[in-house]
């Protein structure tokens, strides 16, 4: 198996982790995330603390695309490449923050129970670091994924490393998504509706398309007539000699 082939198995098992960990989490979120001050009830606290976990390998493997996917795309733009990387770490670090909210709020339940704080009190913050949870949930997920979408889209449209139809997906669904996430912002319709939902669908496609074309199939080869072609960084008098 060829380095290439490699990276490419690699970056798409990444993705996929991504998107089966990012599901799970949220399943297992939904108690606290729906009734912020039941966190101490049965069974919720082992849920949210999965969760948590899950997440933590979610925000890993989103930096695992990134890395896996740069020595390969830089060849193409090293400043898209750094950018994608850069995009990719701070939606991880987003995310992070919104784990370590609902991990507080276990820690403020069994803490607040132990101590005798009233449940108003802890339902009250409860509910505060769900929000905090809530907006990361919108900044990452969305509007960082939307740009860094948007990014290696265009990477993969020019490098022409995957299909462009593919590649296409992640052209139309970074900007939806971005739309999406601002309408969102400014009150335009829930996050989870069914707009909130249909919108992140081509992103979603993208992404699926993307890892199982590269487990599969791997990078296809650039033509070396395209513009885009990685040009040999070596002078040609020094390969001659």
């Amino acid at each position: 198996m060829t380095g290439s082939r490699r990276t490419a198995i690699i970056a798409g098992v990444c993705y996929l982790v991504t998107h089966v960990t990012s599901v799970a989490a949220l399943v297992l979120y939904g108690p606290m995330l729906n009734h912020p001050g039941g966190a101490a009830a049965a069974g919720t606290t082992t849920r949210v603390l999965a969760g948590g976990w899950l997440e933590v390998i979610l925000a890993l493997a989103i930096v695992g695309t990134a890395v896996a996917l740069f020595p390969v795309v830089r060849r193409h733009s090293q400043g898209l490449a750094i950018g994608y990387l850069a995009l990719r770490t701070l939606e991880a670090a987003v995310i992070a923050v919104g784990i370590v909210s609902l991990l507080a709020v276990v820690t403020l339940h069994r803490t607040g129970a132990a101590a005798g704080t009233g449940v108003a009190a802890v339902a009250a913050v409860s509910q505060g670091l769900v929000a905090v949870h809530n907006w990361t949930f919108l900044l990452g997920p969305n509007f960082i994924c939307a740009a860094d979408t948007l990014v290696l889209g265009w990477l993969m449209w020019r490098s022409r490393l995957i299909p462009r139809f593919i590649a296409g997906l992640g052209l139309v669904g970074g900007p939806l998504l971005f739309l999406s996430a601002t309408a969102v912002l400014f009150g335009a319709y829930p996050q989870v509706s069914l707009a909130g939902a249909v919108a992140p669908l081509p992103v979603f496609a993208w992404e699926l398309g993307l890892a199982f074309f590269l487990i599969i199939k791997g990078f296809r080869a650039t033509p070396a007539g395209w513009p885009d072609a990685p040009r040999d960084t070596v002078p040609a008098a020094v390969a001659v000699s």
